[in-house]
């Protein structure tokens, strides 16, 4: 899919007329005739060519004046690939901007973490996206508002304030000039919340959000859920009655979440501490199962190839299971290094039991009992109580010691090429760490393992090179989406990691 589609008004107009879902969340259509914007895929009869304008983002279109389609929900709609395949500023950006960062440090914290000026960072966004990133930030509210709104019964002063808002006027000039219905209005106008639904106050555990999760078909949950359970640290996640539950460290608290797989969505019930992480909480569980990408484009590279073709065209719409924070992954990916699955979870679980901090599972039955240790905290072990080569205690000491101290910084806004240099050179890290990092954690489309025992273990089988430079240069034309063959690869395996669970 190329950059800037809401320039192909020829492509637009198709996709429009055609109420093409794969489109939803690339674009936006505003009409001029009704002063309002849909996604590609409205069920309304769509307008005449010569009354759409197409818009690059959500923010754009309200910036310009239109109004959210009631039918269609526009403001819904899965994100747009571009920003979870894309390394450049304005995608880091945007990653950035849905992770929360700038309703919690301003436009300065942004521009800071890209290492950028604030004029620079909003003349990009401006030029690609049609809004700068307060705008930007205030599209993202304005949806967790109406989230809020609909499936809780929380006062709308408490509803202001946990969706990011400065003020109750504010959040009633932004719902009305986004939705032109009054905060009061979109609660009577939506379905009815049963008996399970969410009552609960700010700051309580006892109420539960339920949410669904859309993404772009198809979506193959074999692989995701099956890696996520099968490699699940005891006490932090667990599968239980078809559900992947883990806790999860948030900026003003925690919470614990549930994905349950669905044919249409991904079924999300989400217990915080606090409200305000609900629009952050939202997009981790989205960048965790790679809800955002676009498996058509991914499949049809693929599928050029002869020996991936079959696999790609038997189970269609594998995702990249992915994380909720990127410094706990590289933490279990050191612990992973040279061991089985069950020995690198009971590594991690024993560090949980030590160093995690304890939170209470809201489901009675349920198994979740510490959130994963922070940097800070494992920083101040003694290497000596950890059950590994010294060799390989170095490697985790001088990993948590950097990432405690900032000077490495993994995240969504992370730069790709220049974080992978900056794992290399940590002692005992090599290509497999780092590259393992970067495809799981840091959500580089393209990142490759040709070392991993797995991948030359299916290479050789499928007939591919098996030597780790013969098939790296193969996998030449399998990029930018090699993640994604890794994923194929492996699941010419019979391990857990390939198969829901039961």
């Amino acid at each position: 899919m190329q950059k800037g589609m809401h320039t192909d008004t020829e492509r637009c107009v198709r996709a429009v007329q055609s109420k093409d879902a794969r489109f939803d969340g690339w674009f936006f259509t505003a009409v001029l005739t009704t002063g309002i914007y849909c996604r590609p895929s409205c069920p309304a009869v769509p307008p005449k060519p010569e009354n759409m304008v197409f818009q690059p983002s959500a923010a754009a279109c309200q910036q310009a004046g239109f109004r959210a389609c009631k039918r269609c929900r526009p403001d819904t709609s899965p994100g747009s690939p571009e920003w979870n395949q894309r390394a450049d500023a304005v995608a880091r950006a945007m990653r950035l901007i849905a992770d929360g960062t700038v309703d919690r440090e301003g436009v300065p914290g942004l521009a800071a973490r890209l290492g950028y000026s604030t004029r620079q960072v909003e003349r990009q966004l401006l030029a690609e996206l049609g809004a700068g990133p307060l705008a930007l930030a205030r599209a993202q509210r304005a949806q967790t508002a109406r989230l809020l709104i609909e499936t809780t019964a929380l006062p709308m002063t408490e509803i202001a304030f946990a969706a990011g808002f400065s003020s109750v006027r504010s959040f009633n000039d932004t719902v009305r000039e986004v939705f032109a219905l009054a905060p009061s209005d979109l609660r009577a106008r939506a379905p009815q919340r049963t008996s399970g639904s969410p009552t609960g106050a700010p700051g309580s555990t006892s109420g539960a959000l339920s949410l669904r999760l859309p993404f772009r078909a198809p979506l193959n949950p074999d692989n995701l859920f099956g890696h996520l359970a099968a490699t699940a640290v005891p006490g932090v996640e667990e599968w239980k009655d078809g559900a992947y539950r883990r806790t999860l460290r948030l900026p003003y608290g925690h919470g614990v979440v549930a994905l349950t797989p669905r044919p249409d969505h991904i079924a999300c019930r989400l217990t915080l501490t606090d409200p305000r992480d609900l629009t952050v909480a939202i997009s981790r569980c989205r960048r965790l199962l790679d809800l955002d990408a676009d498996p058509v484009a991914v499949d049809d590279r693929l599928r050029t190839d002869p020996v991936l073709a079959p696999l790609v065209d038997k189970a269609p719409g594998r995702r990249v299971p992915r994380t909720v924070d990127e410094a706990e992954f590289a933490v279990r990916a050191v612990l992973g290094q040279q061991v089985s699955t069950a020995a690198a979870r009971t590594h991690a679980a024993r560090l949980v039991t030590a160093y995690g901090e304890p939170v209470d599972d809201p489901d009675p039955e349920g198994g979740l009992t510490h959130l994963f240790p922070s940097p800070e905290a494992l920083a101040d072990l003694d290497p000596e109580t950890l059950a590994m080569p010294r060799t390989r205690r170095t490697t985790f000491t001088t990993l948590v010691r950097r990432l405690a101290d900032g000077d490495l910084r993994l995240g969504v806004g992370s730069d790709w090429p220049e974080t992978r240099e900056k794992l290399l050179a940590l002692p005992g890290f090599g290509p497999w760490t780092a590259d393992v990092i970067a495809m799981r954690a840091l959500g580089d489309p393209d990142a490759f393992l040709p070392t991993d025992l797995g991948i030359r273990r299916a290479a050789r089988e499928l007939g591919l090179p098996s030597t780790p430079a013969a098939l790296t240069a193969r996998a030449a034309a399998w990029r930018p989406w090699r993640a994604y063959a890794v994923q194929y690869l492996w699941a010419t395996d019979d391990h857990p990691i390939n198969f829901l669970p039961v």
